[in-house]
This record gives structure tokens, sequence and C-alpha cells, in this order.
């Protein structure tokens, strides 16, 4: 286990010096430019330091609304569907968030068996080291495990630079430890994020994924209406969110998405379309 994690480690310092460049999106290059431009007026002429603190206030606000829109690319790229190749091959991609989960998980890999379909698990990595035999068997069965940072802190989206670097790059190590694979994808817990979050991904040469629509199985108990949502318009190129972890076994009732997965696998099927993971989806190279 220790050489596995110097493993690990080096993998993960090796994904951080082969990073790709950070280019900031035209949002944050104005509000860079509207911090530097501010700082000049108040040297200019210090009066307009008010001004210039409600426009710089502003902005900020802007930017906060702006990562509460779970599929907006306003503040970093920003992979909402497969591309177009996979498109052309009829190909979907099912997602799961907040695992592993050893009541959920273990039953969603058989639904996923049962139909031989393929899907992407964006584990905790906390959860993920709590329950290491559950990320090892996702994987053996054929899957792929994502980064879904390393507390799920609902206090992610404000986290500093420094923090979001410790908490989703400890959950890469841990993950790609117990798993054998460095993960390619990261979601942030609840979709949320600020605009410190994409140079973070970019230096540890993680993509950012929301999707094209999610079921909201993990707060609403009516199946049928979380598998309308998947469903409505469904089509090639897809990318759909469900929930494995504790949270979706609230108050004794059995997890929505077990009644759910195999209806929407069905209909998936019957629309001849193929479920497969994100990697395969982006024919990302097997590392």
């Amino acid at each position: 286990m220790q050489s596995q994690i110097r493993s690990a480690r080096g993998q993960v310092e090796e994904s951080i010096a082969t990073g790709r460049r950070w280019r900031p999106v035209p949002a944050i290059r104005m509000s860079m430019l509207l911090h530097v431009s501010g700082l000049a007026a108040i040297a200019v002429s210090p009066p307009s330091w008010p001004y210039v603190t409600a426009a710089v206030a502003c902005n900020h606000l802007l930017l906060g609304l702006a990562g509460m829109l779970p599929r907006s690319a306003l503040l970093g790229a920003n992979l909402r569907r497969l591309p177009q190749s996979a498109v052309a091959r009829d190909e979907i991609a099912l997602t799961f968030d907040d695992g592993p989960d050893p009541t959920v998980t273990p039953q969603v890999l058989d639904v996923l068996d049962r139909h031989g379909a393929k899907a992407s698990f964006f584990c905790v990595g906390a959860h993920a080291a709590q329950y290491p035999d559950l990320v090892q068997e996702i994987v053996r069965r054929g899957h792929r495990v994502e980064n879904h940072s390393n507390r799920h802190s609902p206090a992610f989206a404000a986290y500093g630079l420094d923090r979001l670097q410790r908490d989703i790059a400890a959950a890469q190590q841990t993950l790609q430890t117990l798993s054998g694979r460095t993960p390619a994808f990261f979601r942030a817990p609840m979709g949320l994020r600020n605009p410190l979050l994409d140079p973070v991904l970019a230096r540890l040469g993680l993509r950012y994924v929301s999707w094209t629509r999610r079921g909201f199985d993990a707060v609403d108990r009516d199946a049928s209406a979380v598998l309308a949502r998947l469903t409505r318009g469904l089509a090639a190129g897809d990318l759909l969110v469900l929930h494995d972890g504790a949270m979706t076994r609230r108050r004794g009732a059995p997890p929505v998405v077990l009644s759910v997965l195999p209806a929407l696998l069905e209909k998936i099927e019957a629309r001849k379309l193929r479920a497969v993971t994100l990697a395969d989806g982006f024919r990302l190279p097997c590392p």
C-alpha cells in the first residue's frame, strides 16, 4: 500500500507538472482588467474610490451568481455534453455522484451489469478511502472513477485557492491509488464553484464536467418525476447525473436511483443509444 501511495503521489505531482496552461475566459479577463483599472483610477484620483469599490463589488456579485449556475461556462470551460463524434456513435454518458456507498453502489453496479451499460462514478475522496474495495469493484466492472472533491463540503464554492488545491489534489491521490487510474474529470459538489476553481483544475490536468440533464434523485422521492427529467428529450451525446451516495437512502426509504435506473436503461436501449464512460465518450487514452 505504501508503494501505491508513493506511486499515486508521483502521478498527481506529474499531472501538476504537465497540467494544461490556464487561459482565463472572457468574464475572468474582464474582471481582472476591472481590478487593475480600478487600482489605477484610485492612484490617479483618490476620490474615485467609492465608485471603484462599487464597481468591484458588483463584479464579485455577478461572478458569484455565475458560480451558482452549474451549467454555465462563464467561469471556465464546462463539459455539458459528449462530443459530436460520440453523438455519431449514438453514445450517452451516465454519471453517478457522491459515492461510493456500501449499500447503494453495489446495487447500481449490478443494474448496470444486467444492461451492459458503463458509467463514470464521481467519487468523494474521503468516501473512497472508507470503502476502497468498492472503488476497485467499480473499475473491475469496466467503469471509471472521477473526482468529486475530497470532502464534499457545502462550503466548497467558497474555498480559497490553496484550499481548493489541497482538497482536489487529495481526492486525486486517493482515487488514483485505489483505482489504478488517474481521474480525468472533475465535478464540483452540488455543481457550485467560484472563479478560482478553473486555474486549479488546469494545474491538475482535470476537465470540468456538469451535465445535459439531471434527475434530482438525491432530493426528490418521486421516481417517475426523476425519470421524466432524465428522459425528456433524451438524445445521443447527453450527459446524465444520478447519485449513489448515502443521501439517496434518507429516512430509511429505498434509494430512488434503484427504482429509476432500470427504467432509464430500458429507455436508453429503446432509443438505440449506448451508455459509456466519459473517458470512452471523449476517446481519452486509458492510463
